[in-house]
């Protein structure tokens, strides 16, 4: 029990220093809630934080485990997507693991996978798999939307580039199946 309460803690206040050190740099503040970086990091923290206020009273429930599965299924989807789709892609690897970035990236997804894996991870149903995977697809129709079917005024870039060369169904299905297939892989695990 002591593990999973210092890496989540860890990790609750790493993302949490993270997430004020970006509102500060970013402008408008709001645009730093368009990442998935962001999103998942910011939701494996809360899934870290209800973690270490249910093994502080006792028990780790169910539904809480499911949530912090499904943080890490994201973190780690954030993870795999820099060192196998955009560090290479965009040859920015300085920009992509240094600051916050180096926290949101790397550091905090490997203090998830490890908490979860080592120091949590139960005997789940199978039908857990598909709380794992939800994280990417609800991200993505969202980014979809505002990349491609938002009216012109509040389109997004495509900060990703997953639409280049109008090639969004297939960006789609491939992140929707690496989304499962690490959600899968976790629970296996």
């Amino acid at each position: 029990m002591i593990p999973s309460l210092i890496l989540n803690i860890l990790n609750f206040v790493l993302v949490a220093g993270c997430i004020v050190w970006g509102v500060k740099k970013a402008d408008p503040w709001t645009r730093l809630f368009r990442y998935f970086t962001t999103l998942s990091n910011v939701l494996c923290a809360i899934a870290s934080l209800i973690v270490v206020i249910c093994r502080l009273c006792g028990t780790l429930p169910l539904w809480a485990l499911l949530l912090k599965y499904a943080g890490t299924a994201a973190v780690t989807v954030t993870m795999l997507t820099v060192f196998l789709f955009l560090g290479p892609t965009s040859h920015d690897w300085k920009g992509l693991l240094t600051r916050a970035e180096l926290f949101l990236h790397l550091i905090c997804p490997l203090l998830a996978i490890v908490s979860f894996l080592f120091f949590e991870k139960t005997a789940m149903p199978a039908w857990s798999i598909a709380i794992g995977s939800l994280p990417v697809p609800i991200y993505g129709a969202w980014y979809l939307y505002k990349v491609i079917f938002a009216p012109e005024e509040y389109r997004w870039e495509d900060f990703y580039g997953f639409n280049r060369g109008g090639k969004w169904p297939i960006s789609v299905g491939l992140m929707t199946l690496a989304g499962a297939l690490i959600a899968l892989a976790l629970w296996a695990i």
